[in-house]
């Protein structure tokens, strides 16, 4: 009796975790992953690198999957920018998860609050640069309208956005981030995106890349270490609800604001996670 009552107390924490990482992801179009792997190294400190990224990245696919229906919705993601993106991530995606198999456990958390850190502070000091245009050279034009009537036209470097994509598939799949932290800072900083067609489309990307990424894990096995499908599963329930819920917010937030919110969540778990190390 004890033990089913600790169970279900398990199951519906995290779930409730799912939630709340599946909506703050969904609003600021990075999936999740970026808060859920270093809570998990928290949670979890003596499974391996590989299950931590596994569970990650199978509640990213779902909480993508989700926030990508909701976006889809809103008329707010760019398919033709997403696809080629896409296609590009997954030899990375693939090959992360298959070194992450290899990774030191201490090694793999000290990585990852660096690169948190380094990512919070590239968007606190970087402003957007605002949406390409169509004269710039080697970029494709686009033009959105979204269901609210919003008008987004820009231009997009489809040859620079999938070289960088390459490594953002490696780099997210290897830490179990997801990539849409790293997309979408890179989509709106680097290639010219708006704030809210970067945070959807970049939905669209991580769903594809983090649904390789997790079926790699599972042919590799790693989740046979503790109950890491069952975490898996209780998180994606979560995950996939809450995903709804930050693509309704994101609306009524301002693109600035998405982004100090996306820098606020990379520091605290940085900290969080560097004082674990000591």
């Amino acid at each position: 009796m004890f033990c089913a009552l600790f169970t279900l107390a398990t199951f519906g924490a995290l779930v409730l975790l799912g939630f709340a990482v599946g909506a703050f992801g969904t609003l600021v179009g990075a999936g999740g992953g970026f808060i859920l792997t270093p809570v998990l190294l928290i949670l979890y400190p003596a499974d391996s690198a590989a299950t931590i990224t596994g569970i990650s990245l199978v509640a990213v696919f779902w909480n993508a999957a989700s926030g990508s229906a909701a976006y889809a919705w809103q008329r707010r993601i760019d398919y033709r920018t997403g696809v080629v993106f896409a296609i590009s991530t997954l030899p990375g995606a693939v090959a992360g998860a298959i070194v992450v198999q290899f990774a030191n456990r201490r090694f793999f958390d000290a990585i990852t609050a660096l690169l948190l850190t380094s990512l919070a502070l590239w968007i606190i000091t970087s402003g957007a640069t605002g949406p390409g245009t169509a004269s710039q050279s080697g970029t494709s034009t686009r033009h959105l309208t979204d269901r609210d009537g919003n008008s987004y036209q820009y231009g997009v470097p489809l040859a620079r956005g999938a070289m960088f994509s390459v490594g953002v598939g490696f780099i997210s799949a290897f830490l179990g981030i997801g990539g849409g932290v790293i997309h979408v800072p890179l989509m709106v900083g680097l290639l010219g995106f708006p704030v809210h067609v970067a945070t959807a489309t970049s939905h669209f990307i991580l769903a594809i890349m983090s649904g390789a990424s997790s079926l790699t894990h599972l042919v590799l096995g790693s989740f046979t270490q503790g109950h890491g499908l069952r975490r898996a599963t209780s998180l994606s329930i979560g995950v996939a609800v809450g995903a709804q819920l930050g693509a309704l917010i994101s609306k009524r937030i301002a693109g600035r604001r998405i982004r100090q919110l996306l820098a606020l969540g990379l520091v605290a778990l940085a900290v969080r996670l560097g004082v674990s190390l000591f």
